[in-house]
Order: structure tokens, then sequence, then C-alpha cells
């Protein structure tokens, strides 16, 4: 075979007289399959490592985002990982994370996998997507005084479209038992201050306030590790007075601040779990509609939010 004819093969270019020559049906079915092939491989590198579609779920972030919306997420800009679980299982895989363009910033709209509950090591369901705004980042301090946010005591970039349910914001003497981190004297609308771990930042531990950094800790080595033996608190059996965290976290709420399930409930987000960027609704439509309602369904479209730049 020569050069050229080899090239052309290598690449797939058919010369005149192949051209001409009628397919046989087996070909024909061969090219289909590879096509498909090649469409899936191409799809399956797009949405691992660039751009996917997120549907919304909830309305932890109206009015900037809408329940109904379907949402474009940058995942290359955080750097994209590899599966981190088999396809439909919970089985954990190895995976590897590309270089970021960037951090995540305040103000970014931020998709991340859900850590898993207050009290709990690792999430019910592993890899269940949420959307916040990121609100601090590794080693700030964070403080909500009636609703409003501060972080390193200067009042935060209010989102345009902030949304409240109730005309006024709870009590300062009222304790939310629901609250992050467990045991503070706090509520969702007066909470903190409370410092953002990240790499390398150590802290003092007693058993004052042990109840505080228990689950954080356990996060980071993956299971139970954490004890109270007398007045000794323990990790790993090893006796200790402080801790060094080895990850870098971040602090996200949602901009419908009365009705968001977030860090303020559930605890930080680690940089691992991040996934990327929500910048755009691809469209949106009523998803109380059910898809046997075809018409219904696409007329309760919003126009006005196809294409929409989030901000």
């Amino acid at each position: 075979m020569s050069f050229k004819s080899a090239v052309r093969r290598f690449f797939g270019i058919k010369t005149e007289e192949e051209l001409k020559r009628k397919k046989t049906q087996k070909e024909k079915t061969r090219e289909f399959f590879k096509s498909l092939l090649f469409a899936g491989i191409a799809a399956f590198f797009i949405i691992t490592f660039v751009i996917q579609n997120t549907r919304i779920p909830t309305g932890s972030m109206e009015d900037t985002i809408l329940i109904g919306d379907f949402v474009l997420v940058n995942k290359f800009i955080y750097g994209s990982s590899s599966p981190k679980y088999i396809p439909f299982t919970e089985i954990e895989l190895p995976f590897f994370r590309l270089p970021a363009l960037r951090e995540p910033k305040p103000k970014d709209i931020v998709v991340f996998e859900f850590p898993g509950d207050r009290d709990l090591i690792k999430a019910k369901e592993p890899g269940v997507n949420y959307v916040k705004r990121c609100i601090g980042l590794p080693g700030d301090t964070i403080q909500i005084i009636d609703r409003v946010a501060y972080v390193n005591r200067k009042e935060f970039w209010i989102p345009p479209h902030v949304k409240y349910d109730r005309l006024d914001s709870l009590p300062k003497d009222y304790i939310n038992p629901t609250i992050f981190p467990k045991g503070m004297p706090w509520n969702e609308d007066n909470y903190g201050p409370l410092v953002v771990p990240k790499k390398g930042y150590t802290i003092n531990l007693s058993l004052n306030n042990i109840e505080q950094w228990k689950t954080t800790i356990e996060r980071e080595y993956g299971k139970s590790v954490v004890e109270i033996k007398g007045n000794e608190i323990t990790i790993e059996g090893i006796p200790v007075t402080t801790y060094t965290f080895k990850r870098d976290y971040f602090f996200m709420m949602g901009d419908h601040r009365d009705s968001s399930f977030d860090c303020r409930y559930w605890g930080f987000v680690p940089r691992d779990l991040i996934v990327g960027e929500a910048f755009i609704t691809l469209f949106s439509w009523d998803r109380e509609i059910p898809f046997t309602d075809l018409f219904r369904l696409i007329g309760s479209i919003r126009l006005d939010r196809v294409l929409k730049l989030l901000n």
C-alpha cells in the first residue's frame, strides 16, 4: 500500500472511484454505527470535561434561577474532573482533575456535589449536584446579621434577584437546632461569625468546640475518626489538641434566602466537589406540566429566559 493510500484510509478520505461505487447495506450499517460511536464519544467528552446541562428542580436560587430552568454549566473553568462513579451506581472510581483556568470567586453561581447532611460523613446519594451562590472563600469569615451577609466584616454584594419570603428576620436570640455547626446558638438570619477553613489552617480543639468541627474533620478522612475519651480528644486513636485542614473549602448560599438548604445547614463545600459555574439559561418551562400534555408544556416555555446570561 502506498503512503498516499495509507493517509487516505487513516483519515477516511475516499477516492473518486469509491465515491461512485454504490455502497452495500452492510457498509451503510457499519458506517452508521461508526458515526454513532464517534458522536457518542464526542458527547461524552463534552459533557464530562467542557459543558453540561443541569435542570433546576428547586427554588433555592429564585429569582436568579427558576424551577424548570435548564442551565448550562461551564465545567472547564474550575478544572474538569473525570467521572467519579460508575454510571447508575454508587461505586467510586479513581478520578483525575484537569488544571483550572481560575478558582471560584465571590458572586459566582457554582454547581457542586452535595457533601451530605450536617452530621453525616458522606451524602446518602453520592453525585447529587446543587446550585448556589459563592459567598465565602477559603480563610474568609462569614457572618449574617438580620439576613445581611458580611464577609470579613464587610457587607457582601446583594444579588440583583435576591428573594425573601418573610417580612422580618428571625430574632437574634432564637436558636435553630438544625443550623451548622452543631450546637451553635445561631439561626439562618443571624449567623456566625464562622471561619471558612483553608488548606493548612490550624484550629485548637477542645471539649467545648469538638462537636462544631467533628463532621468536617471526618469528611476529610472519609470515615469516623474522632472520639472523646474522658477529657481527651483523639483522631484515629491519637490524642490531639489541634487540627490542620487538608483541603480548601467554600461557603455557598442560595439567592432565595428564606428557602435555601445551603451551607448554613450542612457545612462547607470542599474544593474537590466543585463541578463548574452556571452561566446561562438554555431555556425554561413549567416542570409541573406532564410530558403527556405536550402542547401545554410547549406553551409554558418562558421566552424571556431563553439564552439568558446569569449574574
